[in-house]
């Protein structure tokens, strides 16, 4: 059962301390190696990529218009090092623990590489 709830700090807070503990961050991939991105529903003409702190939150999206990507796993370092550097190159946003119906946190990667000092 999910630790998520309608508290997007909350939310943000534990991806942190999950993440920290298991060193390991869920996305979402596809058969063809793509990851998943959406619009921003904060910023006009942004994109943001999702992440979980868990497989079970980042399965639970794996439904509907999503049902292509599978839940997989990204060593903690590798997310912190590289892939915040690549996201902010790219001009991607983070999201954290996103709830079911897509309610979380969408943040710049190098604040979130900050959350790990």
């Amino acid at each position: 059962m999910t630790k998520l709830t309608t508290d997007i700090k909350a939310n943000c807070d534990l991806f942190v301390a999950e993440t920290k503990e298991t060193l390991q961050v869920w996305g979402l991939c596809n058969e063809e190696g793509d990851w998943l991105s959406v619009d921003s529903s904060e910023f006009e003409a942004s994109e943001v990529m999702p992440f979980w702190s868990n497989q079970a939150d980042a399965a639970l999206h794996c439904v509907d218009e999503w049902a292509e990507f599978v839940s997989v796993m990204i060593p903690l370092d590798v997310f912190v090092e590289d892939w915040m550097i690549t996201l902010s190159e790219d001009g991607v946003l983070v999201g954290l623990n996103w709830t079911t119906e897509l309610l979380g946190s969408e943040l710049e990667p190098s604040d979130v590489a900050k959350l790990y000092l």
